[in-house]
């Protein structure tokens, strides 16, 4: 695969997301899941979150149960490739523009082991880290095959023309909407299902979410956040050298491209700042199951 025709482009456009089968050869995703299960085996012993391990609630050290790998491009050479490769900048160049970067802070592997793993509320990710402008999408790279009864990420087709929902619970940012204040109609949202290899791509302001794994077929979910490079961070810039090392086409702008896009602040910051997980577990109105609950999905299901 080589790019992307006319009529993909136009789709994405219009809907704000694309589905890519057989993007990755088999045996290249093949190895990127051996990583990920040495990774696993290694999290037998740890005993809470950090900085590259996000746990599961149920979580042991002598039964590990890792939902989530933080910055693997940061943490193994071979997903820091696939991340710069020429392929996938090709693919994105005609959605973002031949100029992009990483978002340093938004690559991960969200694991949905069988039967219990777990659910992402509905959420924007525009929410988390607007910027001058909203030329900013995600991939994910399906390293296992992808159905309706393994927790596919859900999209709401059109949503990123929308207003930015509000993400907040009380009074701090929690990372997700209330299906019922939110009016949207869920009917309508579409399950990226696909075969291992099949990629992904969603805009930073499509409304999506996933559902509990209820089956017996693990979900693993690479996920790489990119900007065009005259996209600025609104929350700022720490370090002017790490921002520019994360390009990965094009040359550095010091001018940012501002245009009119809805934005909303991420703040105050919840009292569980570490993940998105423990961010919407402030939510009181869930959308989709949770694992340990027998009381169903929300009532805006």
């Amino acid at each position: 695969m080589a790019g992307l025709s006319a009529d993909q482009v136009a789709f994405y456009q219009e809907n704000g997301y694309l589905v890519l089968h057989n993007a990755l050869p088999s045996e290249t995703v093949a190895r990127y899941g051996e990583i990920v299960d040495e990774w696993t085996a290694s999290a037998v012993g740890v005993e809470a979150s950090d900085n590259f391990y996000d746990l599961e609630d149920s979580h042991t050290p002598d039964a590990p149960r890792v939902r989530r790998f933080k910055w693997p491009v940061r943490n193994h050479p071979e997903f820091d490739a696939l991340a710069r490769s020429e392929k996938v900048i090709d693919i994105l160049t005609p959605l973002i523009g031949p100029a992009m970067r990483l978002c340093p802070a938004e690559n991960k592997i969200n694991i949905k082991a069988p039967k219990y793993g777990a659910a992402v509320e509905w959420h924007q990710d525009w929410a988390f880290y607007p910027h001058t402008n909203d030329d900013l999408l995600a991939i994910g790279i399906a390293l296992d095959d992808c159905e309706e009864v393994n927790g596919p990420l859900m999209v709401i087709p059109g949503s990123h023309k929308r207003p930015i929902y509000d993400h907040h619970a009380g009074d701090f940012f929690c990372g997700a909407i209330d299906p019922d204040a939110s009016g949207i109609d869920f009917s309508k949202a579409v399950a990226l299902t696909g075969k291992r290899g099949t990629m992904t791509i969603h805009h930073a302001r499509t409304l999506h979410g996933s559902a509990l794994n209820t089956s017996e077929m693990p979900r693993r979910l690479l996920l790489i956040m990119y900007a065009a490079a005259d996209a600025w961070p609104l929350l700022g810039v720490s370090d002017i050298a790490e921002f520019n090392s994360d390009l990965v086409s094009g040359t550095p702008t010091l001018t940012p491209r501002m245009t009119d896009v809805p934005v909303r602040i991420p703040l105050p910051s919840s009292p569980k700042d570490g993940s998105i997980y423990e961010r919407q577990s402030f939510l009181e109105n869930r959308y989709f199951d949770v694992f340990g609950k027998t009381d169903g999905q929300a009532a805006a299901e």
